[in-house]
């Protein structure tokens, strides 16, 4: 008699990504306000969007929806190697949700894809975990997600992950920094290390080149390797929220850049009007251990640091001069990491790194 193939053995284990989901169904439920209409097991999630009933934390007159989607990229292989998977879900959240706030956006809701090769339980699960983190540090809901399982696509063991969020803004209060002019203050949020972008040649230093492992201990940073190369994502939608909440009427807020993959050098140019430029000075904060040991260790010349990494600002704000002084301290008091570091120039839409 000829052998029956089934969907289970070519690869595939349904029941099993379904006891998975009931799992991840319960702790979805910690990121839910009354805007969630519950459907489990639906084919789509349900998010109420009447302000009427006041579910908003701002009434809207024009409202827009903003949506951003985003992965995390190569860390992933980090993760991996550290058989340690409940952080990068924050920095899924983080990439798409940072993105959304620079225009003045509230995070509405999030949504998940995790593709795997087979689904192994606790790895699902500890992804998920920080998927729901990252929810909360935003103040959004997790509405749903996809759990792909996909035999001989991925090598055993590896997963990729990718998530979009969708926000609100009022429209005449969307951030394009249209208004940005000479004498405006540069203000920079510290970032957690190296976040989500960079590691190609991150991995490319350590590993290739240096012959690392994520078990070596580098007195730099008081910690493994494996360890600092996993710091999450910083998420700094409250922060944002705090002095939108605060500053609704007056434009105190010109431009908002999220440093990411192009760092410094090529993301804030993005929010700058034609006629402007800005100059920074590195000497006004002081640059995490692992861009110099990166920079020491691969030999990466400095222009090339500051063009594929944070370098320790996660976040930059572009504010008039007249409230930087206030802005500064709100930000401290939403636990944030603020300095002063530069100041708008009449120029041609570049940085310039002092």
């Amino acid at each position: 008699m000829a052998e029956q193939l089934t969907y289970k053995s070519s690869g595939v284990d349904t029941q099993a990504k379904d006891g998975v989901i009931d799992r991840i169904f319960k702790m979805m439920r910690r990121t839910y306000d009354p805007r969630v209409i519950e459907l489990p097991w639906g084919f789509s999630g349900l998010f109420s969007l009447q302000s009427k009933h006041q579910l908003f934390r701002k009434a809207y007159k024009n409202p827009v929806l903003v949506a951003c989607t985003d992965g995390v990229g190569t860390k992933l292989k980090i993760a991996v190697m550290m058989d340690k998977h409940d952080t990068v879900g924050i920095d899924l959240v983080a990439m798409s949700i940072n993105d959304l706030i620079v225009c003045g956006a509230e995070p509405l809701f999030f949504l998940d894809y995790l593709a795997v090769g087979k689904v192994e339980e606790n790895v699902i699960v500890d992804l998920v975990k920080g998927i729901v983190t990252g929810c909360e540090q935003s103040g959004c809901a997790l509405l749903g997600g996809e759990t792909a399982e996909m035999p001989g696509f991925y090598p055993p063991g590896e997963y990729d992950m990718a998530g979009f969020a969708v926000g609100m803004a009022e429209k005449s209060r969307i951030i394009t920094g249209k208004g940005i002019k000479a004498g405006d203050i540069v203000i920079g949020l510290a970032s957690n290390g190296i976040h989500s972008n960079g590691y190609s040649l991150v991995r490319k230093v350590f590993f290739d080149k240096a012959h690392m492992k994520v078990s070596t201990h580098i007195d730099e940073f008081g910690s493994t390797l494996g360890e600092e190369l996993l710091r999450p994502t910083r998420i700094y939608a409250r922060a944002m929220r705090d002095l939108h909440r605060f500053y609704r009427v007056k434009n105190a807020i010109k431009g908002i850049a999220h440093i990411t993959g192009g760092g410094i050098m090529e993301n804030v140019p993005r929010v700058l009007p034609k006629g402007v430029s800005i100059e920074i000075e590195k000497s006004k904060w002081k640059v995490p251990p692992v861009f110099s040991v990166i920079q020491k260790t691969g030999n990466v010349p400095e222009q090339e640091m500051f063009r594929v990494f944070n370098m320790g600002i996660g976040l930059i704000i572009i504010v008039d001069s007249y409230f930087a002084g206030a802005i500064l301290k709100r930000l401290v008091k939403s636990g944030e990491k603020p300095f002063a570091i530069g100041q708008v120039k009449k120029g041609n839409q570049q940085v310039i790194i002092k």
